[in-house]
C-alpha cells in the first residue's frame, strides 16, 4: 500500500477555517482531532465568516464582522412558514444561541448555522418579553419571559417554556422567595451562563445599588446571586450592561453620562454551579477616561452592545441621530469609529453573538431538523 500523505495541520486549520459553518457540523465525527478544533474558541474566532454583532431594523437583519475590517452581511431567519417580512422586536444574545422576540411568538436562532426554531406564544398571554435562555441540569432549554394575562392585563407573571415539554408554565413573580417581589430589572434582558440566567436588579426603595438576581434553570428558584461593583448609577442615561466574559466569567460595563468615563470589571473568579449564592469578587479590568469618548447610551435610552478582546473594547451602538456605529477603544483612547452605512434603517436593536456549533435545541416528540445549506 502506498504510503498516505497528510497535509500539514497548520494548513488543515486554514482550509477549514474557509468551510461554511453548517459544514463543520458534520465534520465533528471525522477525528478527535477535528472535534477538538470545533470546539477552540480560537479557531471559531479565526473563521472566515465569524461575526460578532446582529443587527435588527423594521426591514432586514445584519450580521457585522470585526475583523480584518467591518463586513456587513443581510441575513435571514430561515424558519419555514414564517413570514418573510416578519422581524424580531428584541434581540437577546443566550450564550451561543439568540433568542429572537416577534410579534406572535419567538424564535431561538443560530444565525451562524443557520438554524432556527419557531416557538409558539401561549393563548393565554399578552405582551410577552423573553429574559432570556437557560437549560437544565438534564440538557433541556427553556425560555423564560415575562408576560400579561388575557384575562387580568394588570398581572405579570413570570412564564417559563420548557423545550423537554413544549409548553409554556406560569409562575408568580413572589414564588420561593420573599426578596423577589421589590426587585426591578434594569434591563429586561438576561446573561445566561452555565445554563442559569443572570439579571441586573435593584431593591426599588434603595439608593439604586445595584446587584445581580439569578433564575436556576433547573429548580427555577430565584434569589439575589452578588453584588455588582459600580456603585449607584443614574438609571435612564448611564450604561450598564452585563456580559459573558471568556466563556466562563463576567463582565460590567459602566459609563458615567455625566464625566464619559468607561469602567469594565471582571470576575475575579469563574461563576461555576456548586453553589446557591457566590461571593463573587469584583476585579477593575480596564478604565477609559478621554474627552473624546462617545456617549455609550443613545438618544432612545438604549444600552450598548460590547466584547472584550485583545485588551480592547469592542461597542455597538447607535448615535444621537439613530445611525449604527461600532466603536474600539483601549489604551484610555478611542482607536477607531466606524458607521455601518449598509444599515440604513433608524435605530436598530443589537446585540453581541459568539458564533458556535450549538445546534438549535428540539422538542422531544421532533425529529433533527435536516441543515440548511
Amino acid at each position: 500500500m502506498a504510503h498516505e500523505e497528510k497535509l500539514p495541520w497548520e494548513l488543515v486549520e486554514e482550509i477549514l477555517s474557509r468551510v461554511p459553518p453548517e459544514s463543520l457540523l458534520r465534520f465533528k465525527t471525522v477525528s478527535k482531532q477535528w472535534n477538538a478544533l470545533f470546539d477552540d474558541k480560537t479557531f471559531i474566532n479565526n473563521h472566515k465568516k465569524t461575526f460578532r454583532f446582529i443587527l435588527a431594523t423594521k426591514s432586514k437583519i445584519y450580521s457585522v464582522s470585526i475583523h480584518p475590517k467591518i463586513v456587513v452581511r443581510e441575513l435571514t431567519l430561515d424558519i419555514p412558514g414564517l413570514e418573510t417580512n416578519e422581524i424580531p422586536k428584541k434581540l437577546v444574545d443566550c450564550d451561543e444561541l439568540l433568542l429572537c422576540d416577534m410579534e406572535k411568538g419567538a424564535a431561538v436562532w443560530n444565525p451562524w448555522l443557520r438554524h432556527s426554531r419557531w416557538i409558539d406564544q401561549d393563548s393565554n398571554h399578552t405582551h410577552r418579553e423573553s429574559y432570556g435562555l437557560g437549560y437544565n441540569n438534564k440538557g433541556s432549554y427553556k425560555i423564560f419571559a415575562a408576560c400579561d394575562l388575557k384575562e387580568n392585563p394588570n398581572q405579570r407573571l413570570l412564564t417559563i417554556r420548557d423545550f423537554a415539554s413544549d409548553a409554556w408554565k406560569d409562575r408568580e413573580s413572589g414564588d420561593n422567595s420573599q426578596q423577589v417581589k421589590p426587585v426591578k430589572l434594569h434591563r429586561k434582558t438576561g446573561v445566561s451562563l452555565n445554563g442559569n440566567l443572570y439579571l441586573v436588579t435593584y431593591f426599588e426603595k434603595t439608593d439604586l445599588v445595584y446587584h445581580l438576581t439569578k433564575i436556576n434553570s433547573s429548580s427555577e428558584n430565584i434569589w439575589k446571586f452578588c453584588d455588582l461593583p459600580c456603585g449607584t448609577t443614574n438609571i435612564l442615561k448611564d450604561a450598564l450592561v452585563l456580559r459573558v466574559f471568556e466563556g466562563d466569567r463576567f463582565s460590567l460595563l459602566k459609563q458615567c453620562h455625566a464625566t464619559k468615563k468607561i469602567e469594565i470589571w471582571v470576575s475575579k473568579y469563574k461563576i461555576n454551579n456548586n453553589f446557591d449564592r457566590e461571593d463573587v469578587e469584583w476585579i477593575k479590568f480596564m478604565e477609559l477616561s478621554s474627552p473624546n469618548l462617545p456617549d455609550l447610551v443613545d438618544g432612545s435610552n438604549s444600552q450598548p452592545s460590547y466584547f472584550i478582546e485583545d485588551k480592547r473594547l469592542v461597542v455597538c451602538l447607535c448615535n444621537e441621530t439613530g445611525r449604527a456605529w461600532i466603536y474600539v477603544l483601549g489604551g484610555n483612547k478611542l482607536i477607531s469609529k466606524t458607521q455601518i452605512d449598509s444599515v440604513v434603517d433608524l435605530w436598530p436593536s443589537h446585540c453581541t453573538f459568539i458564533p458556535s456549533l450549538v445546534p438549535v435545541p428540539r422538542a422531544q416528540r421532533e425529529e433533527p431538523a435536516e441543515l440548511q445549506v
